[in-house]
């Protein structure tokens, strides 16, 4: 062959190498850096951003218990391998599968993890339609999303490692993946997600709740991406996005006596509508609702420091001038453009002084970093804007102060800023 017509790179590639790339794939070795899998060791690790993406057959256990043993292998293997070119065809790297389940990568951005989710719903319809065509049943999935900070590495022992990922982040997309059972929506991701999206407003996204979750300091906000959804429901959920998000806030609010109504509008314009229905229940146990609203928690914790103390003092700062927002935005009055100025102006400030201490000291981390910064003053001027145009309920713009200014930036701060810190604690910085 010529030298204008080389030989592909994978035709070169020696066939034991092939051979293990269908094991540990060809991409996380050079993640780690390392050519070919001979040379992988036990805890080689790299640590790195990435989008993870879990997604699991719904009730396949009672499924596999109707069909043989054999059968249930090809149908394993037939699903997955109808999933697997949809994650490769969005960059992505399967790490594992389990089970029925797949665990994927997404290294180069969040919304390389988003397409592929919305792309293996959209893939699932066509299977069904050939699962039909033989006599079976349909099968729905769920899948989770969440982008973070994960250390990728080998794990194990002299005579049998493995290559995965572990950290906080991993395990939040997996607890995503099973809240699709709680919501009767197949796609869930993080706000962390949302927000390292290049453009949010490319998909079909409505929040969807606020919750507690195990190991976290602060509530956790998710969000349903429903572009795959069914024409019908799809557009009725378009048509009933802004109605629902502020039941959903006056519910979280404590005013289901507010939030009943507009669910039952939602449902009488999508009655398909799973997630509109959960929260009506949730409605009714609540009964008349509390007549006294709620106001966003913005209480500085110890748990909160950074140990760096020049940090640590805009932190608290910040959080001082979200209650003082709080209270004239809840009471309608007093110099709220000047609040939120003062606000954008310190948080200026605030983010100049956590740059400059990440390039002074060459922070690994600092585009993550930067890009996160950037996010947050995207969507900080949308709840600015909406703030001033005056035109929303009251206690629906309390609950994105309490997303935004307080969740999402504790949040920031016990992940995000706490790395730092202990880079920069490292480095030498008191």
């Amino acid at each position: 062959m010529s030298a204008d017509n080389p030989i592909p790179a994978t035709s070169r590639m020696p066939e034991h190498e092939a051979a293990y790339g269908r094991f540990v794939p060809q991409q996380f070795l050079q993640l780690l850096g390392r050519p070919s899998i001979v040379d992988v060791e036990l805890g080689d690790h790299v640590e790195k951003e990435m989008t993870l993406l879990f997604s699991d057959i719904r009730d396949f256990t009672l499924l596999s218990e109707s069909i043989l043993p054999a059968e249930n292998f090809r149908f394993i293997n037939s699903y997955l391998s109808t999933m697997e070119p949809v994650v490769s065809r969005n960059r992505g790297i399967i790490d594992k599968y389990i089970g029925d389940g797949i665990m994927a990568l997404f290294p180069g951005s969040a919304d390389d993890g988003v397409r592929a989710g919305i792309d293996m719903l959209r893939r699932l319809v066509i299977y069904n339609q050939g699962r039909a065509r033989a006599g079976y049943t349909p099968i729905r999935i769920g899948i989770g999303i969440n982008t973070g900070l994960v250390m990728m590495g080998t794990v194990g022992g002299p005579s049998r490692m493995d290559s995965t990922v572990i950290g906080d982040s991993v395990n939040l997309a997996s607890r995503l993946e099973g809240l699709t059972k709680n919501y009767g929506t197949p796609l869930i991701i993080s706000d962390h997600t949302l927000h390292s999206l290049q453009d949010p407003g490319a998909y079909s996204i409505r929040f969807l709740d606020r919750l507690s979750v195990r190991g976290r300091y602060q509530a956790q906000s998710v969000y349903e991406v429903f572009d795959a959804d069914p024409e019908p429901l799809w557009l009725a959920k378009q048509e009933t996005k802004a109605m629902f998000e502020e039941a959903v806030a006056f519910s979280h609010m404590g005013r289901a006596d507010r939030a009943r109504p507009l669910l039952e509008e939602c449902l009488r314009n999508a009655p398909d509508d799973k997630t509109a229905r959960s929260y009506l229940n949730r409605c009714a146990d609540a009964g008349q609702g509390s007549v006294k609203s709620r106001m966003p928690d913005t209480a500085w914790r110890d748990e909160y420091s950074v140990l760096i103390e020049e940090v640590d003092a805009q932190h608290k700062e910040l959080l001082a001038r979200v209650a003082a927002l709080s209270e004239h935005v809840a009471r309608g009055d007093g110099p709220i453009a000047e609040a939120l100025q003062g606000f954008a102006d310190f948080t200026l400030e605030h983010f100049s002084t956590e740059e400059n201490l990440m390039r002074r000291y060459g922070y690994p981390f600092i585009h993550e970093h930067l890009r996160q910064h950037h996010a947050f003053l995207v969507a900080y001027e949308q709840l600015r804007a909406e703030i001033l145009a005056a035109e929303r309920d009251r206690l629906y713009l309390l609950f994105r102060i309490q997303l935004l200014l307080v969740d999402w930036q504790i949040n920031h701060t016990t992940k995000n800023d706490f790395h730092l810190g202990n880079f920069l604690l490292r480095a030498g910085v008191g």
